[in-house]
């Protein structure tokens, strides 16, 4: 049986030359294009100096290359796994199918003598490469298309951040007046009687994300408290430009697919299994997960809220939250971005799942049952997608950042490489002072009593020149020692720098 089927295969030894040769030519014509078009892109991020897009893109070239690894490790090994002989009995658990007889042979025919089958077939191999490369290949899109999303809905911020150096804004956060928290606009938005009741309190945000999820008000208040709590008072900061420049960084953690993100891929894999009937729970996880942060995004800037009206329920001038970590689950704003990441990864599962069974088995098959199987994955994804995106996204983008440690992204390349090399001038100025005063009292113990009156002249107008150079040591000097007792640099907490840097 084995040999009437490998007489029917034809191989390379009976296929046509220019057959190969222009199958080939598509291939590495298709490879050079994609590698042309990453090139292209990484000019782009850089001539925008988007150095954490630029690691993004190097973090889905890894990816790539390590899809190609698996690739060919799969297809090394697809005879080898094939000869892998398991009982029937375990042949016949968790299938995704509740009655589908195998009709492969070739791989089984050795286990067939033992009474066994293949642990997976050679055509099952073939069909796992597709199904891997698409969960890659989705999840790569699904981040790229959410985090566009979620740029273009933070568009509107670029405004609410021009109109904070308006004389309109500054006369009405006039710094000399006094008014309840309960008079302002973000008090009258946060604080209500549903605000101290925590079983109260979720429902409302749980709604409030979806109509609206950040307002002016909101984003105008923690970035006036962002600014309080990290720089000297009166800094002109772009809050927007750090925004964005932070989601880029976060850009590049969420599009990997880390060792963690791979082992439960598997385990969505394992859990498609008839048995579970996982088409009636496993498109609804990442929903019910979004929700879940997103409604913790919005209940943590009402406590923000509640927090400062505890402190004092009056306030002059701007209403100032105080950024903390204690807001976050387990003090750890870094968590929800793994969250992101997680809820975009299962996403894309139910995606490249749904296509691949589509692509392999057609809609009739055994993996759709009912026409709701089909729509409940299509419309799950599609929705998951949108409001991760559009909506989450921005929330997550503005709340991570009332941590009460500050992110390194905070100063830009120029700020960094200016503050450095006035570290390097301090320093170079302070030894040059050391070495002075060393050679200074060297001469002075060295030199006798008895000293000719040419060689004094010419030492009294050296010592001329090196007091002028002194004073110029002694002036920088006190600038360096004027900036450390202010602490802060151009508007910039010294202390805010040292944390950035850790």
């Amino acid at each position: 049986m084995a040999g009437s089927n490998n007489s029917s295969v034809i191989t390379l030894e009976t296929t046509p030359t220019w057959a190969i040769a222009v199958v080939c030519f598509i291939l590495i014509t298709i490879s050079i294009l994609i590698e042309h078009v990453l090139h292209l892109l990484a000019k782009y991020f850089n001539k925008k100096r988007r150095k954490s897009l630029i690691q993004a893109l190097n973090n889905i070239k890894s990816e790539l290359m390590l899809l190609g690894f698996i690739s060919l490790l799969l297809t090394v090994l697809q005879k080898p796994i094939a000869k892998i002989c398991i009982p029937k009995d375990a042949a016949q658990t968790f299938l995704p199918c509740q009655s589908l007889t195998s009709d492969d042979v070739e791989e089984e025919s050795k286990c067939e003598q033992q009474g066994k089958k293949s642990l997976i077939s050679r055509a099952g191999v073939q069909q796992l490469q597709l199904l891997i490369f698409a969960l890659a290949f989705f999840h790569i899109l699904s981040c790229i298309l959410t985090f566009s999303l979620g740029t273009l809905k933070m568009r509107r911020w670029k405004f609410w951040e021009a109109e904070t150096t308006t004389l309109d804004y500054q006369f009405s956060h006039d710094p000399r007046r006094f008014q309840l928290i309960h008079q302002t606009s973000f008090g009258k938005r946060h604080l209500n009687f549903w605000s101290e009741h925590r079983f109260l309190r979720f429902p409302v945000c749980l709604l409030r994300q979806f109509y609206g999820s950040v307002y002016k008000v909101d984003y105008l208040t923690l970035r006036h408290g962002f600014i309080m709590a990290h720089f000297a008072e009166g800094t002109e900061f772009d809050f927007h430009k750090y925004i964005r420049r932070a989601l880029d960084k976060d850009f590049k953690v969420v599009v990997g697919i880390s060792p963690w993100i791979w082992t439960f891929s598997m385990l969505f894999i394992f859990f498609n299994a008839n048995v579970f009937h996982s088409t009636y729970w496993l498109p609804f996880i990442p929903l019910a997960m979004l929700v879940v942060v997103g409604t913790k995004l919005q209940g943590i800037i009402t406590k923000m809220c509640l927090e400062s009206n505890y402190n004092s329920s009056v306030v002059r001038g701007n209403l100032v939250v105080k950024p903390d970590d204690q807001f976050f689950w387990f003090g750890k704003p870094k968590l929800l971005l793994h969250l992101m990441h997680f809820i975009l990864f299962q996403n894309s599962f139910q995606l490249a799942f749904f296509t691949w069974t589509t692509y392999n088995y057609g809609l009739n098959s055994c993996f759709h049952h009912k026409t709701v199987d089909i729509v409940t994955r299509v419309v799950m994804g599609v929705l998951v997608h949108f409001l991760c995106g559009y909506v989450t996204l921005p929330l997550y983008a503005l709340v991570t950042q009332m941590g009460t440690k500050i992110k390194n992204i905070v100063f830009t390349d120029g700020m960094i490489s200016g503050i450095r090399r006035w570290q390097e001038k301090a320093k170079r100025k302070l030894a040059k002072r050391s070495n002075y005063l060393l050679a200074q009292n060297s001469l002075d113990n060295s030199l006798s009593l008895n000293i000719s009156p040419s060689f004094k002249t010419s030492l009294d107008v050296t010592s001329s020149t090196n007091t002028e150079n002194d004073e110029e040591i002694v002036d920088g000097q006190s600038q360096i020692q004027q900036h450390t007792e202010f602490g802060s640099f151009g508007g910039f907490h010294l202390s805010t720098f040292r944390a950035a840097q850790h």
